[in-house]
């Protein structure tokens, strides 16, 4: 199913979402094509929610690139490790664990094929999705030296946030099919 058909599918309590994603996502202004389907993509691979990302991906295409697709399942997939790796030691009080070394391959985030700001953005809206508190400040500050403006690392996490939401609610209908909306 086309991401437009699963969107415009959601009940009526999600106006909101089809509303929120039609002015970012179908409207966009503020990120470039690339920008903006790498957000959509690595937000929709961190919801798992299997019918999402599989939309999510087969709509990409106009943006991204069969390398940038890579990249950014890439960066979807080293956020998924490194989330619950540093989210950890935020969460421990044991200071110890900040000292020892991670040992976790981390490649990818030197070896994909597309702009370094585009790679972080994908990473960051990885992580907030994730709710990783070390990776988004590490990603953002990166983002900034190298030249992002907060106004377009806000213009990724706003389209993140409603790709989260409908994932949300399509795990929630998918959960409770007969409740009216």
């Amino acid at each position: 199913m086309a991401l437009e058909e699963l969107v415009g599918a959601l009940p009526g309590y999600a106006k909101d979402l089809k509303l929120n994603y039609s002015s970012l996502v179908k409207q966009n202004t503020e990120l470039t094509p690339s920008q903006l389907w790498g957000t959509v993509v690595a937000a929709a691979i961190a919801t798992r929610n299997e019918e999402l990302t599989a939309a999510a991906i087969a709509d990409s295409g106009a943006g991204l690139s069969a390398e940038a697709l890579t990249a950014v399942k890439s960066a979807a997939a080293i956020m998924g490790m490194n989330n619950i790796y540093y989210r950890f030691h935020h969460l421990t009080k044991n200071e110890k664990y900040a000292t020892l070394p991670a040992r976790l391959r981390m490649n990818a985030l030197r070896g994909h094929a597309v702009e370094a700001v585009d790679f972080e953005l994908w990473c960051l809206v990885a992580s907030a999705v994730n709710a990783c508190d070390k990776c988004v400040d590490a990603h953002e500050r990166v983002l900034r030296e190298k030249g992002a403006t907060e106004e377009l690392i806000n213009a990724a996490v706003r389209v993140a946030s409603v790709v989260h939401a409908i994932g949300a609610v399509l795990d929630s209908e998918r959960a409770s099919p007969t409740v009216a909306d």
